[in-house]
C-alpha cells in the first residue's frame, strides 16, 4: 500500500529526502551574502520568501518549491488570479469544443424525428482553438516542472501523465489535420478530462480515496453478482414456461433465455421494472412473490446499503484528514516564513529579546501579501496590540488565526433624530419583531397566490376575474415598499445595504415594483370583472406568473429567521462549496462515457419509418422504447449524450434504455450501460451520500461548540470550516514541522 503521507504531498512537492544541493548553482540564497552591496538583494531575497510562504500558507500549497528569486517571480506570476483564471478558461474551453465539435450539438432539439441538420465547424476552426488550448497546457507543465525540478519531475506520476497526455493529443491533432478533419475516431478527445483532474489536488486526493475503496466495494461487488447469478438460475428454473400457455409466453418476457433474465434480475435490482417484472408470474400463482420478494429483500435492501456503508466506512475520516493536512500546510508556510524573517534579524543587529521577527519587517511583509483588506486590517490591528520588540514563533503564528475567520463588517451607526417620535418609530422599525411582520405578510401573499392557482386550475385564461388578484398585488407590493422605506428610515441606507438579506429584499421590492407599475399602465387599475389580457405584448397571467415567481423567491427570507433552518440550510450551502471535487470527478466520468457512446452508438437510433428496427408508435409494444416515444435520448451528439447518461443514472425505466439499444446496436451494448450504471449509480452516488452524511453530521454535532466560539447559531457564516473543527484536529509538533523544513529541497537554512 502507497505511503500514507503521500496524502499530503501535492503537485508541486518534491520527496522528503531531497536536500539542498539540488538548488540551483550560482543563485544566492538567504543566507549566502553577508556584508557589502549584495546585502540589499539578500534581504529583499528573504523578503520576498516569506510573502510566497505566507501566500501559501493563505491557499494551503506547498512550500516545497524553488525559492531563488527568478523563480519566486515566476512563482507569484504563475498563481496570480490572471494566470489561474487563463487556465481554467483555457480548462473549460477545450472541454466545451465537445458541444461544437462534428457531431456538433447546435440544434433546437435531439428527437431524431424532428432535428434539422446541424451546423458543423470548418475543418481547422475547432482544431485552432485547440491548439491554442495544448500551447496554453504547455506552457503549464513547463512552469511545474520548472519549479518542482527535475528530480522531483521524475518521480510525480501527475506531471509525467501530464506531459504524455499532451504528446499524444498533439500527435493526434496532427493526424486530424493531416486527414482533413475525417478520422472515425479523436482519442484526445478522450483525454480532455486529465486535464481538469490534474489542476484540481483535490480531485486527486478523491481518486486516490476512491482506490482505497476499491478492494472492499469488490467483494460486495462479488456477492452481488453471486446473489445475482444464483436467482438467475433459479429463475431459469421457476418460469420454464409452456408454449401453449398464453401467460406462460407472457413470462418468458423477462425468463426466456440466460441473458435476458440476468438483465431482468439486474433492472430488478434497482426497483426500476418492479412489479413488471413478477406480475406474469405472480398471476398464475401467488407463492412466486417469494422469489421476487427474498431476491429485493436481499439484494436493493441488504447488499446495496451494505456497499454504502462500506463506502462510508472508507470515506468516515476523509473530511477531518483533508481538514489535518490543510492545517499542516499552513502551519508549515507560517513557520517558513518566520524562520526566514527571524533569520534576517538574527543576522543583524543584537536584540536583548533574543532572537524574533521585526514588527517592521513583517509588516513590509504583509504589505506584498496578496491578501484582502480587511484580513491584512485585522491583522495589523493584532499586531500593534501586543508589546514587545521581536515577535516570537508564537506571536507570530497567532498573528495568522484571523485567516481562519471571516472578518465581520460592523454596521454603520444608526441615524441619530432629536424628536421623541422618530426616536420611538426608529426602535420599532429597526426591532426584529418588525421582520417577523414582513415574514408573516411574505407567508400571507405566498398563500394567496397558492389559494388563486388552486380556484383557477380550471378556469381558462379568458374567463378569469383578476380583479381581486390584482387589487391583492397592489397591497402587497405597497406594503414591501413601504417595508424597505422603513427600515432604511430606521438603519440609514448603509446600514440597510450591510445585510444581505436587505439588499435582496429591496432588489425584488425594486423588480416587483417596476412590474406593477408596467401592468396598471398597459391594463389600468383593477375593476370588477378585469379581463385585460388581449392588451399588450404580455398577457396579464403571465406577469401575474412572473410576479408570483419573484414572490415565492422573496418568501426565502424566512428560512433565516428560523433557527433550525437556518442551520441546515447553511451546512446544504457549505456542503455544495466543499464538493466541487466530487462533482468535478462525476464530469469527468460524464464526459468520458459521454464520448465513448457517440463513438459507439451515434446514428444507431433511426427515425420510425425508416427502418424496419423502428416501428410506427401505433404497432410498438407498451413500455417500449418506441411507444413511450424516447427519441431525444441517444448519442448523436454530446449534449444528447449527456442527458441520456442522466436519465440512465437515476435508473427509472433505464430497462427501456437496455432493451432499444439492444436491439438497434446489438446485446454487447448492455455491457456499456451496465458499467455505466456501476460507475455513476453505484459508486458515484453511493460515495456522494456517504461525504454528504460525513459533512452534515461532524458540522451538525459541531453547532454547540460553534456556538461557544461566537455565541451566537447566526455567527455561523462567521468563521471558516478550519476554525469550525480546529479542537479535534492535531496540531503539528514543533519537531516535525521543524523535521519537514530541514528536509525543504531548495531552502537554505541556518541550522
Amino acid at each position: 500500500m502507497a505511503d500514507p503521507r503521500e496524502e499530503s504531498e501535492p503537485l508541486l512537492s518534491r520527496t522528503r529526502g531531497g536536500s539542498a544541493r539540488h538548488s540551483p548553482a550560482g543563485v544566492p540564497s538567504c543566507h549566502s551574502i553577508q556584508v557589502g552591496p549584495g546585502a540589499v538583494a539578500r534581504r529583499d531575497l528573504c523578503l520576498d520568501q516569506a510573502v510566497v510562504f505566507i501566500e501559501d500558507a493563505i491557499q494551503y500549497r506547498s512550500i516545497n518549491h524553488r525559492v531563488d528569486a527568478r523563480s519566486l517571480w515566476l512563482y507569484r506570476r504563475y498563481y496570480s488570479s490572471t494566470s489561474q483564471w487563463t487556465l481554467s478558461f483555457t480548462i473549460f474551453l477545450i472541454l466545451a469544443l465537445a458541444f461544437i465539435e462534428t457531431p456538433s450539438s447546435l440544434t433546437s432539439t435531439s428527437d431524431v424525428r424532428y432535428r434539422p441538420a446541424p451546423w458543423e465547424p470548418p475543418c481547422g476552426l475547432t482544431e485552432g482553438v485547440e491548439a491554442l488550448c495544448l500551447l496554453v497546457f504547455v506552457a503549464d507543465v513547463s512552469v511545474k516542472s520548472y519549479l518542482v525540478g527535475w528530480a522531483q519531475f521524475r518521480k510525480n506520476p501527475w506531471l509525467l501523465a501530464y506531459l504524455v497526455v499532451l504528446l499524444v493529443s498533439l500527435v493526434d491533432w496532427t493526424v486530424s489535420l493531416s486527414l482533413i478533419c475525417q478520422e472515425p475516431v479523436r482519442v484526445r478527445r478522450l483525454l480532455r478530462p486529465f486535464f481538469l483532474m490534474q489542476n484540481s489536488s483535490m480531485m486527486k486526493k478523491t481518486l486516490k480515496c476512491i482506490r482505497w475503496s476499491l478492494p472492499e466495494m469488490a467483494s460486495v461487488g462479488l456477492l452481488l453478482t453471486a446473489h445475482l447469478c444464483l436467482f438467475t438460475m433459479l429463475g431459469m428454473l421457476l418460469f420454464p414456461g409452456e408454449k401453449d400457455d398464453r401467460r406462460d409466453r407472457q413470462r418468458l418476457t423477462y425468463f426466456r433465455n440466460l441473458p435476458e433474465a440476468l438483465t431482468s434480475l439486474l433492472v430488478l435490482l434497482t426497483t426500476a421494472n418492479n412489479p413488471d417484472v413478477m406480475i406474469p408470474a405472480y398471476s398464475k400463482n401467488r407463492l412466486y412473490a417469494i422469489f421476487f420478494i427474498a431476491f429485493t429483500l436481499i439484494g436493493s435492501l441488504f447488499l446495496m446499503n451494505l456497499l454504502t456503508a462500506i463506502i462510508y466506512n472508507q470515506f468516515r475520516g476523509y473530511l477531518m484528514k483533508s481538514l489535518q493536512t490543510s492545517l499542516l500546510r499552513r502551519r508549515l508556510g507560517i513557520r517558513a516564513a518566520y524562520k526566514v524573517l527571524s533569520s534576517m534579524t538574527a543576522e543583524g543587529e543584537a536584540h536583548p529579546g533574543g532572537v524574533g521577527v521585526k514588527p517592521q519587517d513583517f509588516l513590509q511583509v504583509l504589505q506584498k501579501v496578496q491578501l484582502d483588506s480587511d484580513h491584512k486590517q485585522a491583522i495589523m490591528e493584532k499586531l500593534h496590540s501586543r508589546s514587545g520588540d521581536l515577535l516570537s514563533a508564537d506571536e507570530f503564528q497567532k498573528l495568522f488565526d484571523e485567516f481562519d475567520k471571516r472578518v465581520i463588517k460592523e454596521h454603520p451607526p444608526r441615524p441619530e433624530y432629536r424628536s421623541p417620535f422618530l426616536q420611538s418609530a426608529q426602535f420599532l422599525f429597526g426591532h426584529h419583531y418588525f421582520d417577523y411582520l414582513g415574514n408573516l405578510m411574505a407567508l400571507g401573499n405566498l398563500v394567496t397566490i397558492c389559494v388563486f392557482l388552486v380556484l383557477d386550475a380550471h378556469v381558462l385564461p379568458k374567463d378569469r376575474d383578476d380583479f381581486v388578484l390584482g387589487i391583492l398585488s397592489c397591497v402587497f407590493i405597497l406594503y414591501y415598499l413601504l417595508e424597505m422605506l422603513l427600515k432604511v428610515f430606521a438603519l440609514g441606507l448603509r446600514g440597510y445595504l450591510v445585510s444581505s438579506s436587505n439588499v435582496f429584499d429591496g432588489l425584488l421590492t425594486a423588480v416587483l415594483l417596476v412590474l406593477e407599475i408596467s401592468t396598471l399602465a398597459v391594463y389600468r387599475f383593477p375593476h370588477p370583472g378585469w379581463k385585460p389580457e388581449a392588451l399588450g405584448l404580455l398577457s396579464l397571467w403571465d406577469v401575474t406568473r412572473l410576479v408570483n415567481m419573484l414572490v415565492a423567491f422573496r418568501f426565502l427570507r424566512i428560512i433565516r429567521s428560523m433557527e433550525l433552518m437556518a442551520v441546515v440550510a447553511s451546512t446544504i450551502l457549505d456542503l455544495i462549496r466543499n464538493m466541487r471535487a466530487f462533482g468535478g470527478i462525476l464530469a469527468v466520468v460524464y464526459y468520458v462515457f459521454a464520448i465513448i457512446g457517440i463513438i459507439l452508438f451515434r446514428g444507431v437510433i433511426v427515425a420510425p419509418g425508416n427502418s424496419s428496427l423502428a416501428p410506427d408508435n401505433g404497432s410498438a409494444p407498451c413500455g417500449s422504447f418506441e411507444q413511450l416515444e424516447y427519441w431525444t435520448n441517444n448519442f448523436d451528439d454530446f449534449a444528447a449524450a449527456l442527458v441520456t447518461l442522466w436519465d440512465v443514472m437515476v435508473v427509472n425505466n433505464w430497462q427501456v434504455f437496455l432493451d432499444a439499444f439492444r436491439r438497434y446496436a446489438g446485446p454487447w451494448s448492455k455491457i456499456y450501460f451496465v458499467l455505466w450504471w456501476l460507475v455513476s449509480s453505484v459508486i458515484w452516488v453511493n460515495l456522494f451520500l456517504a461525504l454528504i452524511l460525513e459533512n452534515f453530521l461532524h458540522k451538525w454535532d459541531r453547532r454547540s461548540h460553534l456556538q461557544s466560539l461566537t455565541g451566537d447559531l447566526g455567527a455561523t457564516s462567521e468563521v471558516t470550516v478550519e476554525l469550525l473543527f480546529r479542537d479535534v484536529l492535531q496540531e503539528p509538533t514543533e519537531e516535525e514541522l521543524a523535521e519537514k523544513l530541514s528536509h525543504h529541497p531548495h531552502l537554505q537554512l541556518c541550522r
